[in-house]
């Protein structure tokens, strides 16, 4: 059941949210902070625009809705004319308001409103209710002061600061926590995501002052030859044939991403926010319009984006902001009449670190406790210690002829230690193998030497393992292990054919 408005549809579990957030405005104090979280794709635009039609008839006060991007202060407007809200734009090119009392609802950018207020062209005294959307980013509080007799609604699907520094309760009295994701599935609002997760070692990744991993260290990582064969991998396995969009932390990951799936064949386009309005649009047209387009973006499609045909989303990098975890997959959540699952791609062990998009969440603690939660994410060091290694069916198919492929390291050691011998007997065994391995499914030395570069990921993870279990898992060391291993592999291969 859905009630109708203007030319657009209120859903019941809106309705249900709408009609709590009402009775705050009603019964609470005039100049009251509330908060608001419901899920990307449960139509939080639409609720608030509901809001502002139904405060502005019943009270005959203004409304000023504020966001952060440009993008979404269009798609605000949009959906306030389609709620039947005659409302008005303040961007750049509007500097004065001479046409103030011909509305009563405008939407603003944050930084536009804050220097036309600050040049005395804006007057916030008669403005009664403020809604905010992307709330989570910390520019809003900056105007909290110019709204201090007003209401102010904070609408947000993470309700977690972008700045850890200044935690969401300070700055809102509660939080009024609408239909989870997995509520919204089930009820045929979102589409099912399938979770596919690729083991990456981040151990080179580097946290900095935002509290997320640099973007330098980032590319360092994704960039290399490994992680790019990774992807194109996981796209062939998972995605081909299907629109695709790729996030990276960085532009040249994107470029290297751009050229990578070039050279396989495959049409591709990049997009950063380097690229003017006209190259954009153009960009994101051919992504509409292709049924199997890929598209490498960095950041810029978090927000204020949508298209609901995406079908495989690809988190080509790492993220310690639960924030981005959710906006990056939310963008292909949208469901259609042909579309009600899609993929989801990890390359950065995300799921591993936040849980799966559509587990429960306990919103409440988040944004009462949010040091808490920090405090308690899983390490990047212990989930890749839980990391299972599992040969790929087309290198396995390369061993046929060794029934035994599997080798346990840390049992290994453990064996090693307590018999009071030294570790390292641990990796020369691991090597015997591999070169037993190789031998039993090679013509000659030389076929063996090539067929050993294959086992390059069963090594290093082998070697991981190792590293941990000595208590020495830095880089520079596991990197010489790497090569001293390989170095004694092929002297153990030539043992073989002699």
């Amino acid at each position: 059941m859905s009630k109708k408005v203007a030319d657009k549809e209120l859903y019941d579990y809106q309705e249900a949210d709408l009609i709590k957030i009402f009775d705050k405005i009603e019964n609470m104090p005039s100049n009251y902070n509330l908060l608001y979280q419901l899920p990307t794709g449960g139509g939080k635009t639409v609720v608030f625009s509901e809001i502002v039609r139904r405060y502005i008839r019943q009270t005959g006060k203004k409304v000023i809705v504020l966001t952060h991007r440009i993008e979404l202060c269009k798609q605000t407007s949009k959906m306030l004319t389609g709620f039947g809200v005659r409302n008005k734009i303040i961007n750049s090119k509007v500097k004065e308001l001479s046409d103030d009392n011909d509305y009563m609802c405008f939407v603003a950018m944050v930084e536009t409103l804050n220097n036309r207020i600050n040049d005395d062209k804006v007057n916030m005294k008669n403005v009664g209710l403020a809604i905010i959307d992307e709330a989570h980013y910390n520019s809003f509080t900056k105007l909290f002061k110019y709204l201090d007799k007003a209401f102010i609604l904070g609408v947000t699907a993470t309700p977690l600061s972008s700045n850890i520094k200044l935690p969401m309760h300070g700055n809102y009295r509660e939080l009024i926590v609408g239909n989870s994701i997995s509520s919204l599935i089930e009820k045929g609002f979102l589409a099912k995501a399938n979770l596919y997760s690729y083991d990456v070692g981040l151990g080179t990744l580097q946290v900095g002052m935002t509290g997320d991993y640099t973007v330098k260290s980032s590319e360092d990582l994704y960039t290399n030859l490994d992680m790019q064969e990774k992807l194109l991998r996981a796209y062939e396995e998972r995605c081909k044939g299907k629109k695709t969009l790729i996030f990276n932390n960085g532009i040249n990951t994107s470029w290297y991403v751009y050229q990578t799936f070039k050279d396989a064949g495959y049409e591709i386009k990049h997009l950063d926010n380097t690229h003017n309005k006209k190259e954009r649009n153009e960009i994101l047209t051919w992504f509409r319009e292709k049924p199997d387009a890929i598209l490498t973006s960095v950041s810029i499609l978090t927000t204020g984006f949508d298209e609901p045909t995406v079908e495989n989303i690809i988190l080509n990098r790492a993220t310690k902001s639960l924030t981005l975890y959710f906006q990056m997959i939310g963008r292909g959540s949208r469901r259609l009449p042909h579309k009600d699952e899609f993929n989801v791609i990890d390359l950065g062990n995300n799921v591993a670190r936040f849980g799966p998009w559509d587990a429960p969440v306990d919103w409440q603690l988040i944004f009462e406790n949010p040091d808490y939660f920090l405090e308690n994410m899983i390490s990047d060091d212990e989930i890749e210690s839980n990391f299972t290694y599992e040969m790929p069916e087309e290198v396995r198919a390369l061993f046929k002829n060794s029934d035994d492929i599997q080798f346990d390291v840390y049992t290994k050691y453990h064996e090693a230690v307590n018999n009071g011998e030294k570790s390292k007997l641990v990796l020369e065994e691991s090597i015997s193998q591999h070169a037993k391995m190789c031998a039993e499914n090679s013509e000659d030395v030389f076929d063996a030497r090539i067929l050993a570069r294959e086992l390059k990921d069963d090594i290093k993870d082998r070697i991981k393992k190792y590293s941990r279990c000595i208590i020495n898992n830095t880089k520079n060391y596991r990197d010489w292990l790497y090569d001293d291993y390989t170095r004694k592999l092929r002297v153990k291969i030539n043992e073989h054919f002699m």
